[in-house]
């Protein structure tokens, strides 16, 4: 005998992500019939999710691998468990990975992790030398390259800025943030020059073309080289396209690998997996 609708369990899905991947793995999985409670760090971040009765959103920081096993634990003794732990976020927030793979199996409760694809080089990058990329282990690789006095733009972050400098001593720094106080606060800290600083939000205008303000960044400053991650589309492929266009070197920090412990999916095969569960 099949369960009536009132006796269907009710299916949920923790997401942890942001404002890119986010939304629309979001919406794919409400569609699935999830019930989808989704964690971001800002308010600004939240505003990208619209309504949906079965959408719940979470906004702060986890607090740690002990707080996630406490919820995952609490809303089990609810009777409305989370049938798995979906990690979408940036492939380097190496902190909340670890995090969330701890709590997860603490509790019990499956871990996925979405794995971005990789960026692809731009054909014109190839066929004209322009935009050559040289991908780097870690910041220490730095060191063996010749970047005294190279005009370089790290566009990684502002918490491995510091490190960034040190490994690059005699380069001419400048550098793009998010503009919050602690970024600024840390891109400071770390040594840069307030008037060699971009603190800009992604896509900050919506009606430029993407890219237009990082372009912009690149032929006032006269980059010659810039750090970034290899993060994968839309951010990498971005520097990727600005670097073969304007001719800068793209140095690249490597992507790191995943937990063997943790099952990584692409987009498409993660919904297939989820939506063999709700079946």
């Amino acid at each position: 005998m099949h369960d009536t609708p009132a006796q269907q369990p009710i299916r949920r899905l923790w997401l942890f992500t942001g404002t890119g991947d986010g939304p629309p793995l979001a919406s794919q999985l409400l569609a699935q019939g999830w019930r989808v409670r989704v964690s971001v760090v800002t308010a600004g971040a939240a505003r990208a999710y619209g309504p949906d009765p079965a959408l719940e959103l979470r906004v702060g920081m986890l607090g740690g691998a002990g707080s996630l096993t406490r919820e995952l634990l609490e809303a089990r003794g609810r009777g409305a468990p989370f049938t798995a732990v979906v990690d979408a976020t940036h492939p380097f927030a190496r902190t909340i990975h670890g995090e969330l793979e701890q709590g997860s199996a603490a509790a019990g409760v499956p871990l996925l992790r979405l794995e971005r694809p990789l960026a692809p080089a731009p054909i014109r990058a190839r066929a004209a030398g322009a935009g050559d990329s040289h991908e780097l282990a870690d910041l220490d690789a730095l060191r063996s390259l010749p970047l005294a006095g190279t005009r370089l733009l790290l566009a990684i972050g502002s918490r491995q800025l510091g490190e960034a400098l040190r490994c690059t001593p005699a380069a001419l720094h400048h550098a793009r943030v998010l503009p919050t106080p602690q970024a600024l606060r840390q891109a400071l800290a770390a040594g840069l020059a307030a008037e060699r600083l971009a603190p800009l939000h992604p896509r900050l205008e919506p009606e430029l073309p993407a890219g237009a303000v990082e372009a912009a960044l690149l032929r006032r400053w006269r980059i010659e080289a810039v750090l970034a991650r290899a993060s994968g589309p839309p951010t990498e492929s971005l520097w990727r396209r600005l670097a073969a266009a304007h001719g800068c070197r793209l140095l690249l920090l490597r992507r790191p690998e995943p937990s063997p412990a943790v099952l990584s999916l692409d987009g498409d095969a993660l919904l297939r997996h989820l939506a063999a569960w709700t079946g």
